[in-house]
């Protein structure tokens, strides 16, 4: 399929025509949030201006409230604010933080002239703009109106209330959520400090990560991104160090706590994420979290992974609940052992009666078709895969349960042939999805069978083909490929029958690097730190090195020789025969271990929808976007200098641009105007609007979009193991390699 064919694709929200047209014929009150990111406007977004002002890496942008400001927060520890009409540089505030700022923020109803900053030096500032008087000159060296210094680690993300002029949230990597109020107090003493008794904390999650599902929370989750509802402002989401994204009523909370003595992790009313990774013991953690405008979605990002949409409300069957007990059986299910007298259950069948309705059932044929084309070219996977998207997103009873299961079918098997991280789960994820529409389904079976042979489940695939023999039709072009299956599985296990001879077993990666993580020294875990008044680890016993390189452009070139580039991690992790308790002011213990006996297996959401492009690995804050009022479509930055958008509900990519040299992380859309501000390593801040001369798919220097895609998905799939001297460890064992490393290219 060409490209030229693929846009001819109608999108959900159909012309510009069409709804200026409904709006005169029948009214329309919500036409400007339709408008605003149309998907003729979004496919035009170009480069309208490039700011500068930052001579450091912009690591957070914000709208105001009515989309007249941006402001902005960089490595420099300066907080600009631009305006928006003629996109230059208003005020530029020498903050005093003494490291790279990670977050910064307007605090609703105070007309834009209080702002809030947090940073890499563990410090929440605010700043009140009022307090300068007459003609204020643009580079402003001002004392901060509060400061918060009892964070013991990074501040990464604040969230504010609409309508709350008094509070803001920071998260830390402490493990801590805190809830300042500017009413109590305007300072609070430096973390560790003799007389530290603020009372602030409103999650402690020192003791709240988990590697799996069915894991007690043992090590401490540091907070990488939090997002308030703005339409139920009692519910805030959280992401940090583990695969889970935690949903919190703040009503339901305990009482504000002191630091000083450690909780036990306050229940979450709702879990988030996929099902496939749910039980990843890799290291694996969010770098970002976001509600969607209705608030009714949430959007997380994923260090190393994708991008991924989840219901808060689930009640479709796109988004299930599951627990730790059920992960394993919804990845594969038993197959079908006996033949019934039917090879195909009855589907459900209904009647096209009006002329639009048989337009779209003839419209989604023909995706199919292009799909089964790609199936059997092995060309085009990703178009494929968009053209069943399509058909299965579809709104209403358009297609009947055979259009259904035979889509189903063929995006398992693009999937496979495609072979991106993940994509065996989404075939397996659409196989079962089609034997819930038809238990005999021998095509669900046979994708299942490859599926399963790709994960190195050997026996379960064996059984799978054992399951296709017996439904298969007498003569079946497909017993060739079934007896393929056979014999790349019985390959396989001759294979590791072998392996397992030779004695050839893994090696212990104890001190080896895995995994991609952001830099986690001991302090990290324990809270300690070189100042004075801290205490010393707990987690000394143990210790476990992630690493995973990150080459930016062309995988196929060599590496500089002696030269490696990546992220590592640092995880302590205590004895089993140790308790973890930490004695209070007052002299008493609380113990941050759970009650095994007590524990609940947790429920989890899964995920509804996926966006696949782009490239999470080099940096520890790459944000994920609704865009617009309506939020129908989701960008993302990306490590190779370009940022992604896709249409929220069929997750196909419509859009690629190039903004920035390097990376890019932070994009925001305006309030109200089809405008978007991305930023990155680069010192600039980039605004995007719709222009006619615009390209449909790239913006920015023309290349191959699937190339560029692929380089993408090969850089999220490599993980090479490498061992570190000594010495080098050392340093980050005395504290001798600086933190703020976000801005840093892998």
């Amino acid at each position: 399929m060409d490209a030229e064919e693929k846009l001819r694709w109608p999108f959900s929200d159909g012309s510009v025509t069409d709804l200026l047209d409904a709006r005169s014929l029948h009214g329309s009150p919500d036409i400007r949030k339709r408008v605003q990111f149309h998907s003729s406007l979004v496919q035009k977004l170009a480069l309208e201006k490039e700011m500068e002002g930052h001579i450091g890496c912009v690591n957070a942008i914000a709208w105001n409230s009515n989309g007249s400001l941006l402001i902005s927060g960089s490595d420099d520890t300066k907080i600009n604010i631009w305006s928006y009409n003629n996109q230059e540089l208003l005020h530029d505030i020498d903050t005093g933080h003494s490291a790279n700022i990670f977050c910064t923020k307007f605090v609703p109803e105070t007309c834009d002239e209080v702002v809030v900053s947090g940073a890499g030096d563990a410090e929440v500032r605010v700043f009140n703009m009022s307090r300068l008087s007459g003609r204020r000159p643009r580079e402003i060296s001002m004392e901060p109106a509060a400061v918060y210094q009892c964070h013991s680690r990074r501040v990464k993300k604040l969230a504010v209330e609409i309508g709350n002029p008094n509070v803001v949230w920071s998260a830390s990597e402490d493990g801590t959520l805190r809830q300042h109020d500017f009413r109590e107090c305007s300072s609070c003493p430096r973390a560790g400090s003799a007389n530290q008794e603020c009372r602030n904390v409103l999650l402690d999650l020192r003791c709240g990560a988990k590697k799996s599902l069915a894991d007690l929370p043992k090590c401490p989750l540091a907070l990488k991104s939090c997002d308030i509802s703005s339409v139920r402002p009692h519910e805030i989401v959280i992401g940090g160090s583990d695969a889970f994204a935690r949903l919190y009523d703040r009503r339901m909370l305990p009482p504000l706590s002191s630091c000083q003595t450690k909780r036990k992790p306050p229940p979450c009313i709702k879990m988030f994420c996929p099902l496939h990774l749910a039980d990843n013991k890799a290291y694996l953690h969010l770098t970002h979290v976001a509600f969607s405008p209705n608030g009714k979605e949430v959007l997380l990002s994923y260090s190393g992974e994708h991008v991924y949409l989840f219901d808060v409300d689930p009640g479709s069957t796109s988004s299930v609940r599951y627990t730790a007990d059920y992960v394993r059986e919804q990845l594969c299910l038993p197959p079908l052992h006996k033949v019934p007298a039917k090879g195909r259950a009855k589907q459900r069948k209904i009647s096209v009666n009006t002329t639009s309705r048989k337009l779209r059932v003839d419209m989604c044929r023909k995706f199919m078709q292009v799909a089964t084309r790609s199936l059997e070219m092995g060309k085009n996977l990703m178009h494929g895969i968009d053209a069943c998207s399509e058909v299965l997103e579809s709104v209403g009873p358009d297609i009947d349960d055979n259009i259904r299961h035979d889509c189903l079918c063929t995006r398992a098997g693009l999937y496979l042939k495609r072979k991106w991280k993940n994509d065996v789960y989404m075939a397996i994820r659409d196989c079962n999805r089609a034997r819930n529409i038809d238990r005999t389904s021998y095509q669900a079976h046979l994708y299942m069978s490859e599926a399963l042979l790709q994960l190195g489940r050997l026996r379960e695939a064996s059984e799978y083909a054992e399951a296709v023999n017996r439904l298969l039709p007498p003569h079946s072009e497909l017993k060739q490929q079934v007896d393929d299956i056979k014999q790349r599985v019985a390959s396989a296990e001759l294979e590791k029958n072998r392996t397992d001879q030779n004695g050839n077993a893994k090696a212990d990666t104890h001190g080896k690097l895995r995994s991609l993580s952001d830099i986690l020294i001991r302090s990290h875990v324990s809270g300690s730190t070189s100042q004075e008044g801290r205490e010393d680890s707990d987690y000394d016993d143990e210790m476990e090195l992630d690493y995973e390189t990150s080459v930016s452009g062309d995988e196929s070139r060599e590496n500089d020789q002696g030269v490696f580039r990546g992220s590592l991690s640092f995880r302590f992790h205590q004895r089993e025969d140790q308790t973890n308790e930490h004695a209070g002011e007052n002299g008493s213990t609380e113990s941050t271990h759970n009650d095994d006996s007590a524990f609940q297996s947790d429920v989890a959401i899964d995920m509804k929808q996926r966006y696949v492009a782009h490239c999470n690995v080099g940096t520890d804050i790459k944000q994920a976007s609704f865009l617009g009022e309506q939020g129908e479509f989701i960008a993302s930055g990306s490590d190779d200098g370009r940022w992604f958008i896709w249409e929220k509900r069929t997750g196909r990519l419509i859009k690629m641009l190039a903004g920035d040299v390097a990376v890019v992380n932070c994009i925001q859309s305006h309030p109200f105007d089809c405008a978007v501000a991305t930023s990155g390593i680069d010192n600039t801040i980039k605004l995007w609007t719709p222009d006619a001369n615009a390209t449909s798919m790239v913006a920015g220097p023309e290349l191959d979009v699937l190339s560029a895609i692929e380089n993408n998905q090969r850089k999220l799939c490599r993980n090479r193991q490498i061992l570190l001297p000594f010495e080098f460890l050392e340093q980050f064992r005395m504290h001798e390699i600086a933190e703020g490393f976000e801005c840093a290219q892998s």
